[in-house]
């Protein structure tokens, strides 16, 4: 049985096909699950809503708690680290993850920051040993199988790569960056753009990223099987 990680990381609390003014991330990660469930009914759906209940931020108690060997933690350690464990429960048992993560000013919502933060973990997710020749640390998902989709929007146009204005797009590098790090290397996208224009371009701009997700949708749905 596949296990499906739908995240959503808008501030916006409903999607744009059902709100005035709503989160196209929301909408296109919404519509995602929707088709993969009509098709695969018997999936797991784990969500997890960032945007609307962010994870802690790291602070120095949590760095402490994290880099202590798991045999020597105290209880505020395991405390500390009682979130960040259940969001890296969560990313382990998914094969995989859908992302609605949107432009804010250049990059991605600081809601989803924290969440990359917290499992992005030593001895969880990644591998370090100073003593190791070479490289010390290492990703510890490798071969693990997990896939991920990216579904983003942003208010301007061109932020594609090789786009009028790619350079100034820091969400989808920042968020492949991260995810590759732990060993997540197999990466889909999508993205709504001309959200601020709210015109005939819009509208182009969400049929074009709803129909790349159902493509995605079939895609990975056929590799799957």
């Amino acid at each position: 049985m596949t296990t499906l990680l739908h995240i959503d990381a808008s501030a916006r609390s409903g999607g744009s096909d059902s709100i005035p003014h709503g989160s196209h991330t929301r909408r296109l990660s919404a519509r995602f699950v929707r088709q993969w469930m009509s098709r695969y009914p018997e999936t797991k759906v784990i969500y997890r809503d960032v945007g609307q209940e962010p994870p802690p931020p790291v602070t120095g108690r949590w760095i402490h708690a994290a880099f202590t060997p798991e045999h020597a933690r105290e209880a505020w350690m395991q405390e500390e680290l009682h979130v960040s464990d259940i969001l890296v429960d969560e990313l382990l048992r998914a094969d995989l993850i859908v992302a609605g993560v949107p432009m804010y000013n250049f990059g991605p919502p600081a809601q989803f920051k924290m969440y990359i933060d917290n499992i992005v973990r030593v001895g969880r997710t990644f591998g370090f040993d100073r003593s190791r020749e070479g490289e010390p640390y290492w990703p510890l998902l490798t071969g693990s199988g997990k896939r991920l989709v990216i579904l983003s929007s942003r208010g301007d146009y061109g932020y594609q790569p090789g786009g009028r204005i790619g350079d100034r797009n820091h969400v989808e590098s920042s968020v492949r960056t991260a995810f590759s790090y732990i060993g997540v290397t197999n990466v889909h996208e999508a993205a709504i753009e001309y959200d601020e224009f709210a015109d005939h371009r819009l509208a182009d701009s969400i049929r074009r990223a709803e129909a790349a997700v159902d493509t995605l949708v079939s895609m990975l749905g056929s590799v799957t099987r």
